[in-house]
C-alpha cells in the first residue's frame, strides 16, 4: 500500500488499541465509506486472529436497497467475510424518519451482534460526518456535550459501537477505494436538502474560505471533548461528596447542589434522569435548564420519565409512575430496564408498578422512609390482580428487589457518557 493508505491503516488500528477484539462487527452500507471500513479492516487484521462479520441494515425505504444489501454481500464472499442483512420495516410515515431510521438500525444490529456473540461494531463515521454534526448540533444551540461530537466509543444495548475513522476525510477514503479499484454504491439521499445534514455538508462548502473546514471543525471538536471530560470528573466529585442512591432513585443535598455552578448542577441532574430512565439521550437543554431552576427552588417536576421532588435536605428524582404504569415482566426476568425481583418459584406471578392500589397493602410503607412517590413506581410482585410483595415498600415476604448494576452504577454513569 503508497504512504497514504499506510497512514489510514494506522489511524484505524489505533482505534482498537490495546488490541482488537476476537470477533468485530462491520456495519457496511455499500457507500464508500462503509466499503472503504471494510476493506481496511480486512487488510488490517489479515495477520491477526480477528474474526470479521458484516452486517448491512436495509430499512425497506428504497427499493433499491435490496440489490445494494447483494452487493455488499458479494464484496464479502470476495473477502470471505460472513455477512448478513437485515431488514427493518417499521416507518408508518409519521415522525422524523431519520431519527427513527438510526435508532431502528442500532436495535438491529445490537441484537444481531449479540446473537453471534460479537460485543463490538465498527462504524464508518469520518471527519466529514464529525463536522456536520458539530454544524447540526450548533444550530440547534446545544452545550459542550453536543459540540464534543461523536466519540471514537459508545456502548448502545451492551454492545460497543467504535468508529475507527474520525480522524480521516472522506476524500482520503476515495482515493483509498479508486487505488484498491473498489466499487461503491452512491445513495441519492445525499443530494437531498430536505435532510440537515445534507445542508450541513454543502454548508462546509460555503465556509471553507473562511477557514472552517472539515480538519478545524475537528479540533473543535476534539478540544469540547476535552472540555466535556473536566467537566464530568468535577460532577464525579461533587457526586460522591452529597450525592447517594437509596432504593434506585437519586438523592441530592439541596445545601450542596444551590450553590454548584449551573453546568454541574445541569451535569448532575441530567445523568441521573438518565441513569433512572435507562434512556442514550440527555433531554433537551432548555427542558433541562427548568428542570435545574425547579431544583434550586425546591419545586416539583417532571422529564425524561422522571419525578423530583423534595424530602428533607435532599432533592429526590424518582421514576415516574406513569412512565412504568405498562411496564411488566415474569420474575427473574428484568424489569424497567433495571430491576430484577427474584423470590420464591411461584407460578403466574408478574412484576408491575406497586402504584396506588398496592401501597394501600403496605402499612409499614412510611418506615422505609422513601416519598410515597417514589413508592408508587418502584416494582411490585402481583398474582392474579392481588399483590404478593412489594420489596422496596416495606413488604417483601421472602422477595427482593436488586438494581442492576448497584448503586455505584450511577456513579460510574457521570464518567462514561
Amino acid at each position: 500500500m503508497r504512504d497514504g493508505a499506510t497512514d489510514i491503516s494506522s489511524l484505524v488500528r489505533d482505534a482498537f488499541l490495546p488490541g482488537p477484539p476476537r470477533k468485530l462487527g462491520v456495519a457496511v452500507s455499500g457507500g464508500g465509506d462503509s466499503v472503504a471500513l471494510l476493506h481496511i479492516l480486512h487488510h488490517c487484521f489479515t495477520d491477526e486472529a480477528v474474526a470479521l462479520h458484516a452486517v448491512t441494515v436495509d430499512h425497506g425505504l428504497r427499493p433499491e436497497a435490496q440489490d445494494e444489501a447483494v452487493k455488499v454481500a458479494d464484496l464479502c464472499e470476495q473477502l470471505s467475510i460472513p455477512h448478513s442483512t437485515l431488514r427493518w420495516r417499521g416507518w408508518d410515515g409519521s415522525g422524523n424518519l431519520q431519527d427513527q431510521a438510526r435508532q431502528a438500525r442500532y436495535g438491529l444490529m445490537t441484537e444481531w451482534a449479540q446473537s453471534y456473540g460479537i460485543n463490538d461494531i465498527a462504524l464508518g463515521h469520518t471527519a466529514d460526518d464529525q463536522a456536520e454534526t458539530f454544524l447540526m448540533r450548533l444550530s440547534r444551540a446545544s452545550g459542550v456535550d453536543g459540540l464534543s461530537g461523536m466519540g471514537v466509543r459508545r456502548t448502545i444495548n451492551g454492545v460497543n459501537m467504535v468508529r475507527p475513522m474520525l480522524r480521516i476525510e472522506r476524500c482520503q477514503l476515495r482515493d483509498y477505494l479508486r487505488d484498491n479499484n473498489l466499487s461503491w454504491i452512491d445513495d441519492p439521499s445525499n443530494e437531498n436538502t430536505d435532510f440537515d445534514r445534507i445542508k450541513a455538508r454543502q454548508a462546509l462548502d460555503t465556509l471553507a474560505p473562511l477557514g472552517i473546514s472539515v480538519r478545524a471543525l475537528g479540533e473543535v471538536s476534539k478540544y469540547m471533548e476535552q472540555a466535556r471530560e473536566a467537566l464530568n470528573w468535577y460532577s464525579f466529585l461533587a457526586a460522591r461528596d452529597f450525592v447517594r442512591v437509596d432504593g434506585g432513585d437519586v438523592l441530592i443535598e439541596h445545601r450542596r447542589l444551590r450553590i454548584l455552578p449551573t453546568e454541574i448542577i445541569r451535569r448532575l441532574l441530567s445523568r441521573a434522569i438518565l441513569w433512572i430512565n435507562g434512556r442514550d439521550y440527555a433531554p433537551r437543554s432548555a427542558a433541562l435548564s427548568l428542570f435545574a431552576d425547579a431544583a434550586k427552588q425546591r419545586k416539583s417536576a417532571t422529564l425524561g420519565g422522571c419525578h423530583m421532588l423534595h424530602q428533607g435536605p435532599y432533592v429526590w428524582i424518582c421514576r415516574e409512575l406513569s412512565a412504568v404504569q405498562n411496564e411488566r415482566s415474569i420474575p427473574p426476568a428484568i424489569w424497567d430496564k433495571r430491576w430484577r425481583v427474584c423470590g420464591p418459584n411461584e407460578p403466574g406471578c408478574v412484576v408491575k408498578p406497586l402504584g396506588r392500589r398496592g401501597i394501600l397493602h403496605c402499612e409499614d410503607w412510611r418506615a422505609t422512609g422513601r416519598p410515597r412517590t417514589s413508592l408508587l413506581s418502584s416494582p411490585a410482585v402481583w398474582k392474579d390482580g392481588d399483590l404478593i410483595a412489594a420489596p422496596l415498600a416495606g413488604n417483601g415476604a421472602d422477595w427482593r428487589a436488586e438494581l442492576v448494576g448497584g448503586p455505584d452504577d450511577f456513579f460510574a454513569s457521570l464518567l462514561s457518557h
